[in-house]
C-alpha cells in the first residue's frame, strides 16, 4: 500500500481539542471529552491496558470473535466493505477479515498517526485487501463516501465503546452509524453489568496503566496547547456508579492550584475533579432495547459462561 494512502486526501470532520478543552474547563463541573484520550500516546497506553489481568474486556471480545467467527462472516455477507468505527490497534478486526473475506476494510479513527502505523501494518499483511483508512470522530455526523460498486456495509464497533455514552447519546450515535451504513448490519461489543469488585479492577489496575492513561489527557495538553499541568498533582480516581451502571473516571486535584491552557487560567481547590470517561454497562435486554429505538432490528447474541461481556448483531 502507498503510505499516503496511510493519511487520506479525503478526512471527516474533528473538533478542535484547544476549544473543547477550554469549554471543558470552564464548566461546573470540570471536563474532558474522552475522545481525547486517543492520540499516539493515549492508543499505545491503552494498547496496554487491553493486555492487564485485570483488563477482562478485551480477552473476553476476542475469544467471542474468535469462537463465532463464522457465524459472524454469514450474517455480514460476503464481499462487504467492513467500516469500523474507532478501528485503534486493528487486531479484533482481522479476525473478521480472514472470516469474511470481504471487499474493502476501512477503518475511521481519530488518532491519525496511530493509523498510519496500523494500516501500514495491516496493508503488509493483507496486500489483496481494498484499505480506505479515514481519520476523523465518529462522535460527528457521518458521511463516509462510497466506494466503487458500492458493495453492503457491514459496521464494527468493538470495545463496548458504546458505553462511553450516556444512553441517550448513545442511541443517537447508533442512529448516526445506521445512517452511514446505509442499510447494512452493525456488530457491537457491549459490556455487561457485573460485580462492582470485577469492575472497580478493571479501571483501577495495580500497575496504574490505567492512572497513566487517564493523565495522558493533561501530557497531550502540555505537549499540544503548551499548558502547564502537574500530572503529580492529580490523581486518577475511578469508581463504580451503582444506581446508573457505569464506571465514573476523574483528575482529581491534590491541592490548590492554578493552571493554565492556551493562555487561559484555570483554578483548582484541594479535591476538585476533570471528570473524563464515562463507561456504562448494560444488561442484554437493555441494549438490545436501546438498538430497537434506534432503528435497528436486533439479531444474534452472543455471550461468555459468566456473561462479562456480549457481542450483538442488528440489522438495518
Amino acid at each position: 500500500m502507498d503510505v499516503a494512502l496511510a493519511r487520506p486526501a479525503h478526512a471527516l470532520p474533528t473538533d478542535s481539542f484547544a476549544d473543547c478543552l477550554l469549554t471543558g474547563l470552564r464548566k461546573s463541573p470540570k471536563e474532558i471529552a474522552c475522545k481525547y484520550f486517543y492520540d499516539a500516546a493515549g492508543s499505545l497506553l491503552f494498547d496496554r491496558i487491553c493486555e492487564l489481568p485485570e483488563y477482562y474486556q478485551t480477552r473476553t471480545e476476542t475469544m467471542l470473535l474468535t469462537r463465532h467467527a463464522g457465524e459472524i462472516a454469514a450474517l455480514m455477507g460476503e464481499g462487504v466493505e467492513i467500516v469500523e468505527f474507532g478501528a485503534g490497534s486493528l487486531r479484533k478486526v482481522r479476525i473478521l477479515l480472514d472470516a469474511a473475506n470481504p471487499a474493502a476494510y476501512t477503518p475511521l479513527d481519530i488518532s491519525g498517526d496511530y493509523l498510519t502505523h496500523v494500516v501500514r501494518e495491516l496493508a503488509a499483511e493483507y496486500p489483496a485487501l481494498a484499505l480506505r483508512p479515514l481519520v476523523g470522530d465518529f462522535t460527528l455526523p457521518l458521511s463516509i463516501p462510497t466506494l466503487s460498486g458500492s458493495p453492503r456495509r457491514a459496521g464494527f464497533f468493538p470495545g463496548s465503546t458504546i458505553g462511553n455514552f450516556k444512553p441517550d447519546a448513545a442511541m443517537a450515535l447508533l442512529r448516526r452509524m445506521r445512517g452511514a451504513l446505509g442499510g447494512g448490519g452493525l456488530l457491537v461489543g457491549v459490556d455487561l453489568v457485573k460485580d462492582p469488585a470485577r469492575l472497580h479492577a478493571a479501571y483501577n489496575d495495580s500497575a496504574g496503566v490505567t492512572a497513566l492513561f487517564n493523565k495522558n489527557l493533561m501530557a497531550r495538553a502540555n505537549r499540544e496547547l503548551g499548558a502547564d499541568f502537574d500530572a503529580g498533582a492529580f490523581a486518577h480516581y475511578a469508581p463504580y456508579n451503582p444506581g446508573a451502571h457505569r464506571i465514573e473516571m476523574y483528575l482529581v486535584s491534590a491541592r490548590r492550584q492554578r493552571v493554565t491552557v492556551a493562555g487561559e487560567t484555570f483554578d483548582f481547590a484541594p479535591g476538585e475533579a476533570i471528570h473524563t470517561e464515562d463507561s456504562h454497562k448494560y444488561t442484554i435486554e437493555s441494549f438490545r432495547e436501546m438498538a430497537v429505538r434506534a432503528g435497528f432490528s436486533p439479531r444474534a447474541v452472543w455471550t461468555d459462561a459468566e456473561r462479562l461481556f456480549s457481542l450483538h448483531w442488528l440489522e438495518s
